[in-house]
């Protein structure tokens, strides 16, 4: 189901033919371009266009390295899983409201079409052209709105079937990020705290030789007469 969504959306910033891109762009780690390149058959430079073009919306990210020996410098790119359904959802909620918008017209609103021509016209536009076609001249008839607001209906619920799907992965997704988050700062924070640990052992090491300096001196007399001894 993710995956089908994620093309989606390829599809529909890039074309058809860059949704296979999805099948080669990790979700955790950075993928090498010349890789993707290499998988899709294309050249280096037709990849660029096709992952700058999806940048261009955020649904990418990228990290670049330099090649030590040669010089140059490597991209590599990782979907944004999160942003490309948050892309997908705005685009639906705009087919949405453009649905209900149809709808309403259709409710309210009177449209007259010819028959021969099939071209429609409004209420208020058939009555500036005397009920008759632009076209051929033929007198326009009612159009019968019932079928056009069955299959509005209709095309308006399957969107918004498509929108709860993808909230639904919206929130598997952010679920999943969030418990990486607390994962790398509960990480951090152990790391920290380690820090914190022996930078005090540190100290207080540092201050117990500030007051027996005496023991310090002791220490390296003994260390000295053992080396001597051993000599």
């Amino acid at each position: 189901m993710l995956e089908n969504l994620l093309k989606e959306v390829i599809s529909l910033v890039a074309g058809k033919q860059a949704e296979e891109i999805v099948d080669l762009l990790d979700t955790q780690k950075y993928v090498n371009e010349f890789v993707i390149a290499k998988k899709l058959n294309l050249t280096i430079n037709q990849t660029r266009n096709i992952l700058y073009k999806i940048s261009d919306y955020g649904l990418v990210s990228s990290i670049r390295k330099k090649d030590k020996r040669k010089g140059w410098y490597t991209y590599f790119w990782k979907i944004e899983i999160v942003k490309t359904l948050d892309f997908l959802k705005e685009n639906l909620l705009k087919k949405i409201d453009t649905a209900e918008h149809y709808i309403k017209s259709r409710e309210t609103k009177r449209f007259y079409v010819c028959e021969r021509c099939h071209i429609e016209l409004s209420e208020e536009n058939a009555l500036l052209n005397n009920f008759t076609c632009t076209e051929c001249g033929s007198l326009l008839v009612l159009k019968d709105n019932i079928k056009v607001l069955k299959d509005l209906r209709k095309n308006k619920e399957k969107l918004e079937k498509d929108l709860a799907l993808v909230e639904e992965e919206i929130t598997k997704e952010r679920g999943k990020e969030d418990k990486k988050r607390g994962k790398e700062a509960r990480k951090e924070e152990k790391i920290k705290f380690k820090a914190k640990l022996k930078l005090k052992k540190s100290r207080m090491k540092a201050k117990k030789m500030e007051h027996h300096p005496e023991k310090s001196k002791n220490k390296k007399v003994k260390h000295s007469k053992k080396s001597h001894v051993k000599k």
